[in-house]
């Protein structure tokens, strides 16, 4: 190729296979999402299972016990989601009626100083409804995956059947592969793992704190809190933002100050103390990047894939770091 193509027909070449890749993800996102979550919920179990297999369990007993718990764990998060959603329905058309309540009153306390908001204004960028549509959005997203759960769990037992097979296929090949395979997973798991349990800490401190305040549907909050702690940076402000919003409709502004303080407390515990302690800078990503790959991958996949869009663009961020000849696009990734 290097003799009949010039590097700028190639590098044409490349954007347009990259173009044809991304247009085929956003028409076949129905297959791809349950796909790609069936991944992420087995890159989490592998070390589970590498865990219990140190201990002196056999690989097939060890397997049974991640799947039982996979499935115990995920039999009672689509319980706790599934009711949450119909109970957050049955109620958005309440809050959303008390948020534009309250919006009109504050617009005409504006008012009464003389400030003059336009309409347009009051209808596309101050509209506080949108916050409770988002959520909405993801979650009914959510439901919908959840319909293919039984596909997805199928899926993860298979990924974790063929996880230890495929070092050995990539070490037939070659062993500079079979290297690159280890170190990668390693790393990924690794990061996942930390992730995980902080993300799990966020969402329980969440939860609690909203439950103690008496704010409705505090097991939603917290599981929102979780999942989007996978976004750095964004998440947690995305997870905010309808619960105080709900706070101050529900409780009053001073009870909306407080669930906001909780939240800044707890991210800033998490994100800027342990985090960092546990994992280091070595895999993070620049604030920039969050945000592209948030708005990148939710136009490919939906709002699932927005909460997968930094786990996705991590596994991106360390396939580049392991080879020395895209090593720079990893550091570009990376934060400053």
């Amino acid at each position: 190729m290097s003799d009949t193509f010039s590097p700028v027909s190639r590098n044409v070449l490349v954007l347009a296979a990259v173009i044809i890749i991304i247009a085929g993800m956003k028409q076949s996102a129905s297959l791809l999402v349950p796909f790609l979550l069936s991944v992420f919920i087995a890159v989490l179990s592998l070390p589970a299972m590498n865990f219990l297999q140190k201990r002196g369990l056999g690989a097939g007993l060890s397997l049974v016990v991640v799947i039982i718990g996979v499935f115990i764990v995920g039999f009672l998060l689509s319980m706790l989601i599934g009711n949450s959603i119909d109970e957050f329905s049955r109620a958005l058309p309440e809050y959303q009626q008390r948020i534009t309540e309250q919006k009109n009153q504050l617009i005409h306390w504006l008012e009464g100083f003389g400030v003059d908001i336009p309409a347009y204004l009051e209808t596309d960028l101050f509209d506080p409804n949108a916050a409770m549509r988002m959520v909405a959005s993801i979650f009914k997203s959510f439901g919908s995956v959840l319909t293919n759960s039984f596909l997805i769990f199928i899926t993860v037992i298979f990924i974790l059947l063929e996880a230890k097979s495929f070092s050995r296929k990539f070490a037939q090949i070659s062993d500079e592969r079979s290297e690159f395979i280890d170190d990668f997973v390693g790393k990924l798991n690794g990061y996942m793992g930390i992730k995980t349990w902080t993300s799990l800490t966020t969402g329980v401190l969440v939860t609690l704190w909203l439950w103690l305040l008496g704010v409705d549907n505090a097991q939603l909050w917290g599981v929102m809190a979780f999942l989007l702690n996978y976004v750095p940076n964004i998440g947690s402000i995305i997870a905010a933002v309808p619960a105080v919003l709900l706070a101050l409709v529900q409780l009053g502004l001073g009870s909306a100050l407080l669930v906001a303080l909780g939240y800044l407390v707890i991210n800033i515990l998490i994100g800027s103390v342990l985090e960092p302690r546990f994992m280091g800078k070595g895999l993070g990503l620049s604030t920039l990047v969050v945000f592209l790959s948030l708005v990148f991958w939710g136009w490919v996949l939906g709002p699932v894939g927005m909460l997968l869009s930094v786990p996705l663009t991590i596994t991106v961020k360390l396939a580049l770091d392991s080879k020395k000849e895209t090593r720079w696009l990893g550091v570009l990734l990376g934060p400053a």
